[in-house]
């Protein structure tokens, strides 16, 4: 008779990974259905002296000093964008590239705005941190350098924003959680999906009661890459998103999908997302793609890639509700996020197809003519006040512009950020936590509360203004 050869490993995984759950808190364990999911990442109690920063407010700020560190794809679009808000004023460019800084110079000078202090060295994004006359470090490196440039920006006293992830460890989304709490400075993901146009009026719909209760969402990031993992210059420097490709299977970039279906679903503030179960396919797409643009020998073909094609991670919240994530950047698709929300009085969705249907006749999209109508009335008020704007500047057709304006925005006059470091560690936790379900074969992980239990202090999200 033939054994399975992954019964009794996973078994053994089983046991010991239950015997360290009855270390923590039983008063944190949900049921599920008479078996403990693998825990591993249990919530550590909050340090003496923290307290949670949910709708932190700080000192308005006149002009926003931004340091931007990393001047690959993302930061030269952010030092164009940043240049077009007037509260906002860039000071320092840094990047171990020093065509880089170069080109971003030209930016500034090309758009009137006086030249900014250089650094090429490695570390030199420490010695801007450490700098008084800067009020926020804007992080656009690799995603290696995302949580230690975070924190030790925030404990320099600096407000801190990252492009995606903002940690790629679980153990660093809680040091950015308790560097946030300790220092009281914001922190905030740059996650500019949440500010697309569809998204921010199904944000608005939600909040409106539109859907009725929210019971499920789908989000994804589904995009070819291929070109750019492979290629040595003009795509990711170093090729380091290949590296994560090589090394890790799971979902790797969630955030894009998640993050604005978690803001319509109050993610962490009123519900919380409770565990998450994992599977990945095969690998099948770098290696294909390797062999016929390098040869069947070449180290590109030879190399052993992780990361399944295709991950799915479903999410399950406190208070019932469901949540599917895709991730897939080496399968010939066409893009998709799928932005999906489904309640019990609508229904949303962007791609493949955007459309809206709701009650009494939810079997049916809405016309084009009435989806249009729908939308006009439903937008987001911040798309009202600038979203002609963030079209002429431009940024993913918009958004990216508008994630800037609402950051300098809201530090100008000292408002709660729209995003939180909760958020940023929650959606970037789902990277390692989906890395543990896959490992053991699609086994439920618990999400740490990174609220530590304030998670229903708040009940929605809240996009705030001066009026």
């Amino acid at each position: 008779m033939k054994k399975s050869a992954n019964l009794i490993p996973l078994a053994l995984v089983f046991l010991l990974l239950s015997s360290l759950w009855g270390c923590g808190s039983s008063a944190q364990q949900p049921e599920f259905n008479g078996f403990e999911p693998v825990e591993v990442f249990p919530t550590p109690p909050r340090p003496a002296g923290q307290t949670h920063v949910l709708e932190l407010r700080a000192d308005p700020i006149d002009t926003v000093r931004v340091a931007i560190i990393g001047l690959g794809m993302r930061g030269q679009g952010a030092v164009r964008r940043l240049s077009f808000i007037e509260e906002a004023k860039i000071v320092a460019l840094v990047d171990v590239v020093p065509s880089s800084v170069e080109r971003a110079q030209q930016t500034l000078k090309n758009m009137n705005r006086p030249p900014a202090d250089e650094y090429f060295g490695e570390d030199s994004w420490k010695e801007v941190c450490e700098r008084d006359d800067i009020d926020l470090i804007y992080i656009c490196t690799h995603w290696d350098l995302h949580a230690p440039i975070a924190i030790y920006a925030m404990e320099q006293g600096r407000h801190v924003a990252t492009e995606i992830p903002a940690a790629i460890t679980v153990e660093e989304a809680w040091d950015l959680v308790n560097t946030a709490e300790r220092t009281r400075r914001h922190m905030m993901m740059l996650e500019n999906c949440n500010y697309d146009f569809f998204e921010m009026a199904t944000l608005n719909m939600a909040q409106q009661g539109l859907f009725g209760e929210i019971v499920h969402a789908e989000g994804a990031y589904i995009h070819d890459l291929r070109s750019l993992l492979f290629r040595e210059e003009g795509g990711y420097w170093d090729m380091w998103r290949l590296r994560h490709n090589e090394e890790r299977d799971g979902s790797l970039y969630p955030m894009h999908g998640l993050g604005p279906i978690a803001h319509a679903m109050n993610i962490h503030r009123g519900d919380r997302m409770e565990y998450l179960v994992s599977v990945s396919s095969g690998q099948f797409g770098l290696t294909a793609y390797a062999k016929e643009q390098f040869g069947e020998d070449s180290d590109f073909a030879q190399r052993d890639y992780k990361k399944g094609d295709m991950n799915t991670t479903i999410i399950k919240t406190t208070k019932g509700k469901t949540i599917k994530i895709q991730h897939d950047v080496t399968s010939p698709r066409p893009y998709s996020r799928i932005h999906m929300l489904s309640g019990t009085k609508g229904f949303a969705q962007k791609w493949p197809r955007t459309g809206i249907a709701l009650e009494p006749n939810g079997h049916n999209w809405l016309s084009d003519e009435d989806l249009q109508e729908l939308l006009r009335e439903y937008e987001h008020p911040i798309v009202t006040e600038v979203g002609a704007k963030a079209r002429e500047v431009g940024g993913h057709g918009g958004m990216d512009f508008i994630m800037d304006y609402r950051l300098i925005y809201c530090l100008h006059h000292g408002l709660p950020l729209d995003q939180d470091v909760y958020d940023a560690a929650e959606w970037s936790a789902i990277i390692e936590l989906s890395e543990v379900s896959v490992r053991n074969n699609g086994m439920p992980v618990q999400i740490p509360d990174f609220t530590r239990g304030d998670w229903d202090k708040l009940n929605t999200v809240t996009y705030y203004t001066v009026d």
